[in-house]
């Protein structure tokens, strides 16, 4: 049995289609606050208020990282 790293709860990790879901042992689909508020604070990039240098340097580390 897995471990919320969030909220500390037992839960299983159950695939539906090509995804994970973590799912509680009575069968619940888990999802908690301290999750939905980490998910909250992650930095979205909206690619009309970058520059084309900054695009070009994103493009430049993801190719380095498939040549890997």
């Amino acid at each position: 049995m897995a471990v919320c790293k969030f909220c500390g709860k037992e839960i299983v990790w159950v695939k539906e289609g090509r995804r994970n879901r973590p799912v509680e042992v009575d069968g619940a689909l888990h999802s908690c606050e301290e999750m939905k508020k980490s998910m909250g604070s992650i930095k979205t990039i909206t690619p009309s208020s970058l520059t084309k240098e900054e695009i070009e340097k994103y493009e430049q580390g993801i190719n380095k990282k498939k040549k890997k």
